[in-house]
């Protein structure tokens, strides 16, 4: 029996429920949190396994049993790398970027432990060890850029008060063209304070003051000292209060570098020790495979 338009209306409906409630599902619940299950379900395997298997004289990576929990640490780790090239292309299904993502950081996870159970505990100073730290430091990165990415964009999104990054930049040129004009009439020491409080350039901080924070030489919150309340003639008052203004709106703007830095500082330790990761893995099947 042909379907009438009330039930295809009804078909289109209930897709549109789905797409909708499939893109604001986080990659970290995607699909019911399938890959976490995939990646619990492997450590549990691999960690009952390790203390069934029986090998002489100890677990090391150069057992059967090592070499297996190998070979798959390593697939995973080349698969994983593969994550900047999948970011490319935005597709749907199941091979979504989004659950491309979910198994990018839970079969990430897992690979602690598969990564950890081929060692055998056995660590020292070599290429292997090596190869197994970049390996820890590579996931610890990508826990750090999980936590972030989960709590800041909200903060983002609160600093912003619905302005755009041009519109943050615009109110406090505004506010600088507003003290220019103020600042004729005061005295020379005044007046070099204002100067150099719109002088200094905004974007021009360290890492260490972008990711706390912390402009100990601003040169605004400097020149509002020198309007000390309570000895201030009518001028002085102008200015004092649009330096304040300003103070507020460059606090506004520091926040917002500090959130995108803190989103952003991890990768550049995530993508090159993934890169050290990669070299050093190659190094430790060659020297397995050609040396041992």
């Amino acid at each position: 029996m042909a379907s009438t338009p009330r039930d295809s209306s009804k078909v289109d409906f209930a897709f549109a429920e789905k797409r909708r409630d499939t893109d604001h599902e986080s990659f970290l619940s995607h699909a019911r949190m399938r890959w976490l299950k995939v990646s619990s379900a492997i450590c549990l395997i691999v960690i009952v396994s390790y203390f069934l298997v029986d090998v002489e004289p100890r677990h090391n990576g150069g057992s059967w049993y090592g070499y297996t929990l190998g070979t798959i640490g390593a697939g995973l780790i080349v698969w994983l790398s593969l994550l900047g090239i999948r970011k490319r292309n935005i597709t749907d299904g199941r091979w979504s970027l989004k659950a491309w993502t979910s198994a990018h950081v839970y079969l990430g996870l897992a690979l602690t432990v598969v990564g950890t159970m081929h060692t055998g505990f056995q660590l020292g100073w070599n290429v292997h060890t090596l190869a197994w730290a970049l390996m820890m430091l590579v996931i610890v990165s990508g826990i750090y850029g999980i936590s972030v990415y989960a709590a800041l964009p909200r903060s983002l999104s609160t600093n912003r008060r619905e302005m755009t990054r041009g519109q943050m930049i615009e109110a406090l040129a505004a506010i600088d063209r507003q003290l220019e004009a103020a600042a004729q009439p005061l005295g020379r020491s005044e007046s070099d304070a204002v100067i150099a409080a719109l002088d200094q350039d905004v974007f021009k901080a360290g890492l260490l003051a972008r990711l706390t924070g912390s402009y100990p030489r601003c040169a605004t919150a400097r020149a509002l000292r020198a309007f000390p309340e309570g000895s201030l003639n009518k001028a002085e008052q102008k200015v004092a209060s649009l330096l304040s203004r300003r103070k507020s709106q460059l606090s506004q703007i520091r926040r917002q570098m500090r959130y995108k830095a803190l989103l952003q500082v991890w990768l550049y330790i995530h993508i090159p020790a993934t890169i050290a990761l990669i070299a050093a893995l190659l190094a430790h099947v060659i020297s397995v495979f050609y040396y041992w």
